[in-house]
């Protein structure tokens, strides 16, 4: 068995040292964009991390819900607390790099503070979604289940396997691919695993619990104490508001007229 606080140490060593050792190969290949690149390799390797450990403890937990145990129940949590640390800081570095680019390379770089403000205002959902992860549902995952309900945080776990699409659709537009059959394939790709991974999961927990207990579907949300029900609502409601967001996208990418052909030159005489 690991020692205590092993498993936070490994992530806290392991999520910051892949974004630099990605970052400066990608900068010693003199691929452009190293940051951006390096920072959707790292939230694509965690998603995949986290996506097969919650196959894993709910595939082994699911004859009994509520009791069977995992030991990665425990122990991925653990590792994965540091990587939501460590992206609050890289997307303020990937949201430098686009201010940059927008200004272009040459110009110098915007105020810290005023960045930081720039930086909050774009991306105020995802910061209060990292925030969460890191000092209300690591707690509770770690400290207030008591052992119980494995089974669901590996389905939660498993909301992840979208990510890797959202990175991909990111890099594409990064390197002015969006009009691509494979940028118009990863929307789709991120549209079902969105919808199946992250919004539809949440029904789909409240039925597993009532099939465990012998309870429809409609009648398991009075069963549950009020503050489970109100967990769930406020863990969906940003997940609903990401995918109005990716429906949009897809709808003007799908909508969207072919780019037109460059102008042939006239013929000469």
């Amino acid at each position: 068995m690991a020692p205590p606080g092993a498993a936070l140490l490994a992530g806290l060593l392991f999520f910051p040292g892949l974004f630099l050792l990605s970052r400066a190969g990608l900068g010693r290949a003199g691929i452009p964009g190293r940051t951006v690149l390096a920072a959707r390799l790292v939230s694509s390797v965690q998603a995949v991390l986290a996506s097969t450990a919650g196959y894993i403890i709910s595939s082994s937990c699911r004859h009994d819900v509520i009791d069977d145990q995992h030991w990665l129940a425990g122990a991925y949590p653990e590792f994965a607390v540091p990587y939501f640390i460590y992206d609050l800081y890289a997307m303020f570095l990937c949201h430098l790099h686009r201010a940059r680019v927008k200004g272009h390379e040459g110009a110098p770089p915007p105020p810290l503070r005023a960045a930081a403000t720039s930086y909050l205002r774009k991306d105020l959902l995802m910061v209060l979604h990292h925030l969460a992860m890191v000092f209300v549902c690591y707690p509770v995952a770690a400290l207030w289940r008591d052992g119980k309900g494995d089974f669901f945080l590996g389905c939660l776990l498993m909301a992840e396997l979208s990510t890797p699409f959202v990175c991909l659709g990111k890099v594409l537009i990064l390197f002015q691919r969006q009009h691509t059959a494979l940028h118009k394939l990863n929307a789709v790709a991120l549209l079902v695993t969105f919808l199946l991974c992250r919004v539809l999961l949440f029904p789909y927990l409240y039925w597993a619990y009532g099939r465990h207990r012998g309870l429809p579907l409609l009648r398991v949300p009075p069963t549950l104490p009020p503050s489970v029900n109100a967990a769930a609502a406020a863990l969906l409601a940003p997940q609903l508001y990401w995918f109005g967001l990716i429906c949009r996208g897809a709808w003007r990418l799908f909508k969207a007229p072919p780019p037109a052909p460059p102008l042939e030159a006239p013929p000469t005489s």
